[in-house]
């Protein structure tokens, strides 16, 4: 099912269109040009990020237009002096405007390092910068969320991982988004029922405090679910009570049995949740529903489950909803889109672009670059390089660390990572299923579990690195 409508030329911030503008006015539309999506730091303070959102991120491109509609809005802006923002012809121009580029990407569900050139976009200077405020929100917020999924996955060390945040998600598309993201990164099922028709996810879900409240006590409302729906019943147990609660689902539970149906499990929501868990398990144990879930929710996070599950909780079910959807303690993932290089039609060759900053981390790479990893013969990990492919294939396996160490990879295998998408406009990417991407992110996982961080070689190609330093000192040279 189609998710992005044909059109959305206007999901870009005015300035993109000014700038588009600027450029048709100054003859450098059509320009080929090279832009790389990457970050600078890891998010949660972790040790990577999960790359996701390049399905959305494709969709997006094949119906990306300026609509009628569009035009004639962008035809009522005006300027300081009240006249028109934009001429008629450059209007008309945007209105046939069809992305033409070529565009490489890591797969979803691939883990990255700060630095790493994520997304590669050669595309015509016009359309590439166009291109930006889409990308950086589709990619960046998926890719957050997706890292955040996989480091709760692991706190829950096996555990059944359900996504509820759909209520208090940033809003409709995000709610959505964040679903799919959430599923690549590595969660079971999710609440959201529309996500689950449009991404294939399965879906999970029982019954809300409400449901209790509106019968006269919670044995009559958990036998009336039962007769409802009696191959759905995990029973919501903190209403009034806990450990009553408890008691109340095993009463039907029994009857559940005796219809050949089963107590598919019970869920608490507040408390104490180690030590009402552990109870709960001895009360289902002693009744004969050893195979009864203990589900959880209640604001839960990778750091709350991870203490819970030290402290012996009985919990073998997570509803993970707010501090996942909303990527709570980082709600932002700080990736950039930067120009790499641009094409001087008069000398017919690429010009190095890089930014500058009294920052180091901000100071951008130039070239148009492609991310080769090594590996072990076992297939683990052991480096990435960055390299500049318009330089043809690198003349060494030289990894020059941001930390200016060297490591010599000349002997590993290895992979390029950045993949052809499209193709002078083409989709030339077999896009795999939602399922084959979580089924990667959680292999990338495993892979990486073997790896001391701290000591993985990550860094440019030793001609880059040098292509890099002098130019920075031309440019500062310039400035000055």
């Amino acid at each position: 099912m189609q998710r992005y409508p044909q059109g959305l030329g206007l999901l870009t911030d005015l300035y993109q269109i000014t700038m588009a503008y600027g450029y048709w006015k100054a003859g450098k539309a059509e320009t080929p040009s090279v832009f790389h999506w990457f970050y600078r730091k890891n998010p949660f303070k972790g040790d990577y990020l999960m790359a996701c959102g390049l399905a959305d991120f494709i969709e997006f491109c094949q119906n990306w237009a300026f609509l009628p509609d569009d035009i004639a809005y962008l035809a009522t802006l005006e300027g300081n002096d009240g006249a028109p923002l934009f001429v008629p012809a450059f209007l008309d121009y945007l209105a046939e405007l069809r992305f033409t580029g070529c565009i490489d990407a890591v797969e979803e569900g691939t883990l990255v390092f700060p630095h790493e050139p994520l997304m590669r976009v050669s595309a015509p200077l016009i359309q590439a910068q166009l291109l930006e405020t889409a990308l950086l929100c589709i990619l960046n917020f998926q890719s957050l969320v997706a890292t955040k999924a996989a480091r709760v996955v692991d706190a829950a060390r096996g555990d059944t991982i359900l996504e509820f945040g759909l209520r208090r998600a940033q809003g409709i598309d995000g709610a959505l988004s964040a679903s799919r993201a959430a599923y690549i990164g590595g969660v079971d099922a999710t609440s959201n029922v529309l996500a689950g028709r449009l991404f294939d996810i399965p879906v999970r879900g029982t019954h809300a405090h409400s449901w209790v409240m509106a019968f006269a006590d919670e044995p009559t409302a958990f036998a009336a679910y039962a007769a409802a729906m009696p191959n759905n019943c995990v029973f919501l147990v903190d209403t009034y009570n806990t450990i009553e609660g408890v008691k109340n689902a095993i009463a039907v539970g029994h009857s559940l049995k005796a219809q050949g149906q089963q107590l598919k499990g019970i869920r608490l929501d507040s408390g104490d949740l180690a030590d009402l868990s552990r109870k709960a398990r001895q009360m289902l144990d002693e009744a004969g529903f050893n195979d009864t879930d203990i589900v959880a929710s209640d604001d839960l996070n990778e750091y709350k489950i991870a203490s819970l599950k030290d402290n012996k909780a009985a919990i073998n079910v997570w509803g993970v909803g707010t501090q996942l959807v909303t990527a709570y303690d980082q709600p932002a993932l700080g990736g950039v889109y930067k120009l790499a290089a641009l094409f001087d039609e008069a000398s017919q060759t690429w010009e190095h672009k890089m930014k500058l900053s009294e920052t180091s981390i901000k100071v951008s790479t130039p070239g148009s670059l492609q991310l080769r990893r090594f590996s072990l013969t076992n297939g683990q990990p052991f480096g990435d390089m960055i390299w500049n492919s318009q330089d043809g294939e690198p003349p060494t396996a030289l990894i020059a660390c941001f930390d200016s160490r060297t490591v010599v990879a000349k002997e590993r295998e290895y992979e390029d990572l950045l993949q052809p998408i499209f193709k002078n406009g083409t989709l030339v990417y077999a896009r795999p299923s939602i399922h084959h991407s979580r089924a990667r992110a959680r292999a990338q996982v495993e892979l990486y579990k073997k790896v001391n961080f701290a000591l993985y070689p990550l860094g440019l190609e030793q001609t880059l690195h040098e292509l890099k330093l002098r130019l920075i000192a031309q440019l500062r040279g310039q400035a000055m």
